[in-house]
């Protein structure tokens, strides 16, 4: 339990306390969102909200790792790829936020130049793994108990599935408090998971990631104070992807992950229904913004959002155990 209580209270009190740091500094900088008109008319009051809030989830997780790190032995090389690895998502959705401040609309870095930037932390940190000989070239299939040797195909399909729900994540990232609850519901499982495989590594990592995503969500719940931008919906993208993967539960991102694959398909639908058709299939995508428009506040989307990942959270355990 230390492994658990210890990283996530130092990442906890770490990342409230940067909080009161942070906001009045970025208001003073005037660094705030940028509303498109094309949203919910009532977002615009959300005009000028402190974003780049990632930066709690980075700090509080880096300092519980760094503090609580020396207790770990063998593991400990799979956190620092995993950590690296989110923190370089981080990055770049911190190179996104600061575009869009820059040019004062809601658009940061294209498609493309996302790609260009996103792939290759995906290869590298696949090739890590497997030279770490923490995956193999067998991809588990829940609930039929199987391992199904795939080859250098699955290795492909892990780097195209970590970036793919790497932008998912930040897709889910639109609504105050949702992304925050849903990926420490996420943590939670994770948590269960790694302890259950008595795996300490992993335990500390997801431990002190939950803790900052507490105290990010204090400053996160509606009304929010401030935004995680794509500075933290990234992080928090790279630390889930990453993992499913070290645990072995790619696919299982479909049930405890449903509402950032959700948030993915929509936006691809929404995109692929409009350039056939010349019509919209939503309202507004990602989805939780059809529901917003749909008359649902922004409380009852996380809720129900909420319940949803918890019971896919729930199947997941018991697939894996």
């Amino acid at each position: 339990m230390y492994y658990i209580i210890a990283p996530l209270g130092v990442s906890f009190i770490i990342a409230f306390l940067l909080g009161k740091i942070l906001i009045p500094f970025l208001k003073s900088k005037k660094l705030g969102q940028k509303i498109l008109d094309i949203g919910p008319r009532w977002h615009k009051s959300k005009e000028g909200t402190p974003m780049m809030g990632g930066i709690l989830f980075i700090c509080g997780t880096l300092a519980a790792i760094l503090i609580f790190g020396f207790l770990l032995d063998e593991g400990s090389i799979v956190v620092v790829y995993t950590f690296v690895m989110a923190l370089c998502y981080g990055i770049i959705g911190f190179i996104d936020d600061y575009a869009k401040m820059i040019k004062k609309q809601n658009e940061g870095l294209s498609k493309a130049q996302k790609f260009a930037l996103q792939f290759p932390v995906a290869i590298a940190y696949v090739i890590l793994l497997r030279h770490a000989g923490v995956i193999t070239s067998e991809l588990f299939v829940p609930f039929a108990n199987l391992n199904i040797d795939l080859g250098n195909f699955y290795y492909i399909f892990l780097v195209l599935g970590t970036v793919y729900v790497v932008n998912c994540v930040n897709l889910a990232d639109g609504v105050d408090g949702l992304c925050g609850t849903v990926t420490a519901i996420v943590m939670v499982m994770f948590i269960i998971l790694f302890y259950i495989t008595g795996n300490n590594p992993g335990l500390l990592m997801t431990s002190a990631c939950l803790g900052s995503i507490i105290g990010f969500l204090y400053y996160n719940f509606y009304p929010a104070k401030l935004f995680m931008g794509d500075t933290g919906s990234q992080f928090l993208g790279g630390m889930v992807v990453g993992a499913a993967i070290w645990l072995n539960i790619p696919l299982l991102l479909l049930l405890f992950g449903i509402i950032y694959i959700t948030a993915g398909l929509s936006s691809m639908v929404q995109v692929a229904g409009f350039k056939l058709t010349g019509k919209r299939v939503f309202k507004m995508a990602p989805i939780h913004h059809h529901f917003e428009l749909c008359g649902w506040s922004e409380k009852k989307i996380v809720s129900v959002a909420s319940a949803v990942t918890f019971i896919g959270a729930a199947v997941t355990i018991l697939a894996k155990i």
